[in-house]
Formats: structure tokens, C-alpha cells, sequence
């Protein structure tokens, strides 16, 4: 075979292994926002609650925002493939559970198993994608398509899940997830390329104890401040024991010999600044999500069928934005292209804070034009943001960086989720999410 042809080959399996790598990513944010449009149907069946319905949702973040920084250490620990094959097996066996769940109890538990699946195949997946493109330029490309995949597959969890509900069943949802990973499973050893293993990295136990424990913990207590006060001891004690647990990670990191997660990571201006930008577009896109399919189906009657339809010129305005962000990013500047779609999704919120959840305005009107810049805006800041994160991070802390980015992506839609829903009112949240993105694009603005 010559040289042309060889290089073909190559770049085929590249593209190949991209496309299975990014499958799986957009398929682990998929199962994350698959049971939004189908609440309302979820709180008949079940007998549930608001509160409830909110713990339902935020379950899979949690343990997925709270194993990811361990999953990224087991995966620069035994290797990428190896790692990313053993989430792929829980994250498959608890999507066959799920769509079996006889109770609400039971469906919890196969959320939050699908979550500790997913914090163990999101950074594995980056690790591995690492190995399939090596070169600092050809990586950075890579992972400027990455960073959107993220809001696509939560746009795709929406779409698809009100349209399977609406003609099956919400349990078909689960369907989706379970095909993807058997699928990923079998291809893996034909088109991912082994990653070796760093036997001299320690697990770091204590910090991994620490930082699952802290994370889960704070976040439960903001997911639960929608049905308690704050001032309950079912809000303040996980608040109060999960920040305690975080300031004792922290102090124990400074003084580990191979820390779990090395402070130094984070204060890096540049990558703090882009995890709080995906942070916060994640939150955005949730939000918008949860709080417009609810009050299109309880305020406006409309089905879910009707609901899936109204969020498909975001789907639309996402991809366009997703496939221009690249070449943007390529002429001005990943800094540049964060900031514009910070900004540009933090006008799409306020739209649809101000006339979206107004029962008496027309679509056209009152929800369109902000589910239309909002999708450009996160979209754009994704891929800029995800390629900030992980610039200039050496090969072997490739999953660390993947369980940092995606516990950005993760706390995005429970943490903040949960915490700015207590601002009052739906409109109140989504503004200050708003103003939230437009503070953090003046700051990337200014950061060279």
C-alpha cells in the first residue's frame, strides 16, 4: 500500500474512533436530560411530587458529577480502553433496569448507577480520544467538536424522549442509551486503540472518598432546597457536611504525594474561568429544558408531541452554531469564541425569562427568538471552553482533565440547577443564569 493510501486508512479508523467516542459522549448527556419531557407523565404514574420530580432528574448528575474526578484517576490509572469497557458494562446493565422500574425507588437506584457508569465512560472516553489523536493541533480540533457534543446530546434527550413517550412509552427512553453502549461495547476493541496503563499513579483512596462524598453530599442538599427550606436540617446538615468534606479534600490534596486532583490544576485563570463557563451553560440549557416542558404542558396544555416540536429550531440553531464553532475557534481564538457565546446565550436566557413564560404570548414571539440564541450561544461557548480546559494538560493526565470537564458539565445541571430554581420564581432563575453568563463572558473577554 503507498504512503496516500495508508494515510487514508489512518485517517478513516481516526474518524471512525471519533465517531464512536463522540456517540458515547453524546449518548451519556442524552440519558441525563431523557426523562425531562416525560416528568409530568412520571408524576402520575409514580404519585410524585414536584420535589420529587427534581430529585428524579437531578439523580444521574449526582453520582456522574461526584465519581467523575475518581473515574478520570481510574483511567489514567489502568488505561482508557480498559476503564471506558467497564462503565460501558454498568452503564448498560442499569439502562435494562430502568425501563423495568416497578417504583419510584427502584428507578432512582438504576438512575444513580447509570451516573457512577457515566463517571467512569466520560473521562475514559477523553483519554482514549487522546491516544487516537496524539498531536497537540489535531487534539485541539478534536476536542473543539467535543465540546458541543455535550449540548447536543441533551438537546437530542429532549426531542427524542418527548416523541418516544408520546407514542410508546417513557421507559422506550431508556431504550436509546442501552442500544448505544452494547454497541460501543462491541466496536470498542475494533476501532479504539489500547491505552497503556500508569501502574506508578497511587488511586489516591482518601482523596477520592473525599471529593465523591463532598460533591454528592452538597449537591443533594441544594436539590432538596426546592421542597425544604434552607434553614431545615434536611438541607443545611448534607450542605453543611458536604463542604465540610471539600475543604478537607482540598487540604488533604495540598499535601498528598499524587493528589487525586492537583490544586495547581485549577488555578490555571484561563481553565478556571472555561469549567465555569461549560458550568453554566450546562445549567442554562437544563434549565431551559425542565422548566419550559413543564410549562408548556401545564400551563399551555400542550402535548408532549407539541412540546418536543417547540425546541426543534434549537436543535437546529445548536447544530449550525456546533459545526461553525471550529472554524471560528480556528481565525479568532477558543478565548474569543467562549466569550461571544457566553454573551450570546445569556441574551437568549433573558428572552426567555421576560416573554417565555408568559401563557398569552405567541411562540413566535414569546420563545423563539430565545430558543434560538440561547442554542448558538451555548453551543459555541462548549467547544471554546472544552478547548481552554484541556489546553497544554500532558497525555497522562488526559483523564483527569475528562473527569474535570465533565464534573464542570455535571454540577451545571444539579448543583447551580438546584440552587438558582430556589431564586423565586421560574423567570427569576433563568435571568440570573443569564446574568450569571454574561459576567463570566466579560471575564473571559478580558483574559489573554
Amino acid at each position: 500500500m503507498t504512503a496516500t493510501g495508508t494515510a487514508r486508512v489512518t485517517t478513516m479508523q481516526h474518524r471512525c474512533a471519533f465517531v464512536l467516542l463522540g456517540s458515547v459522549q453524546t449518548t451519556l448527556i442524552f440519558t441525563l436530560a431523557a426523562i425531562a419531557i416525560p416528568l409530568p407523565r412520571l408524576a402520575h404514574e409514580f404519585d410524585l411530587e414536584r420535589a420529587d420530580l427534581i430529585l428524579l432528574s437531578a439523580a444521574y448528575g449526582l453520582t456522574f458529577a461526584g465519581l467523575l474526578l475518581f473515574g478520570g484517576r481510574l483511567a489514567d490509572r489502568y488505561g482508557g480502553r480498559r476503564a471506558l469497557t467497564a462503565g460501558l458494562v454498568l452503564f448498560a446493565a442499569a439502562s435494562a433496569a430502568a425501563p423495568l422500574a416497578p417504583s419510584i425507588g427502584t428507578l432512582l437506584a438504576a438512575r444513580f448507577a447509570q451516573g457512577a457508569g457515566a463517571a467512569l465512560v466520560a473521562p475514559a472516553a477523553m483519554a482514549v480520544l487522546r491516544a487516537v489523536f496524539p498531536s497537540p493541533a489535531a487534539y485541539g480540533r478534536a476536542m473543539a467538536t467535543w465540546g458541543g457534543l455535550s449540548v447536543l446530546g441533551a438537546t437530542a434527550g429532549n426531542l427524542l424522549s418527548g416523541v418516544i413517550s408520546a407514542l410508546l412509552s417513557w421507559r422506550w427512553t431508556f431504550a436509546v442509551p442501552l442500544v448505544v453502549a452494547v454497541t460501543a461495547l462491541a466496536l470498542t476493541p475494533r476501532l479504539l486503540p489500547d491505552t497503556a496503563p500508569n501502574r506508578g499513579r497511587t488511586l489516591d483512596l482518601p482523596g477520592a472518598l473525599l471529593a465523591t462524598a463532598g460533591i454528592t453530599l452538597a449537591s443533594y442538599g441544594l436539590v432538596v432546597t426546592d421542597a425544604q427550606p434552607w434553614s431545615s436540617a434536611g438541607v443545611l446538615v448534607p450542605l453543611l457536611g458536604g463542604t465540610v468534606l471539600l475543604a478537607a479534600f482540598w487540604y488533604a490534596e495540598r499535601r498528598a504525594r499524587d493528589p487525586l486532583l492537583p490544586p495547581r490544576f485549577l488555578l490555571d485563570r484561563r481553565r478556571a474561568l472555561a469549567l465555569t463557563a461549560i458550568a453554566l451553560s450546562a445549567c442554562g440549557t437544563a434549565m431551559t429544558f425542565v422548566v419550559l416542558s413543564l410549562h408548556l404542558q401545564q400551563a399551555r396544555d400542550w402535548s408532549q408531541l407539541q412540546t418536543s416540536a417547540a425546541f426543534v429550531p434549537f436543535a437546529v440553531a445548536l447544530i449550525a452554531s456546533g459545526r461553525a464553532a471550529g472554524p471560528l475557534i480556528g481565525r479568532y481564538g477558543a478565548g474569543a469564541v467562549t466569550a461571544a457565546g457566553l454573551g450570546t446565550g445569556a441574551a437568549g436566557l433573558a428572552l426567555l425569562a421576560f416573554t417565555g413564560l408568559d401563557a398569552h404570548t405567541w411562540y413566535a414571539y414569546g420563545l423563539l427568538p430565545g430558543l434560538v440564541l440561547l442554542p448558538a450561544g451555548t453551543a459555541a461557548s462548549f467547544a471554546g471552553a472544552a478547548v481552554l480546559a484541556t489546553e497544554g494538560v500532558p497525555q497522562q493526565q488526559t483523564g483527569l482533565a475528562g473527569g474535570v470537564l465533565n464534573t464542570a458539565m455535571e454540577c451545571g445541571p444539579t448543583v447551580l440547577f438546584a440552587g438558582l430554581l430556589t431564586l423565586g420564581s421560574d423567570a427569576s432563575s433563568l435571568a440570573a443564569t443569564g446574568a450569571a453568563l454574561a459576567v463570566v463572558a466579560l471575564l473571559n473577554h478580558r483574559t489573554k
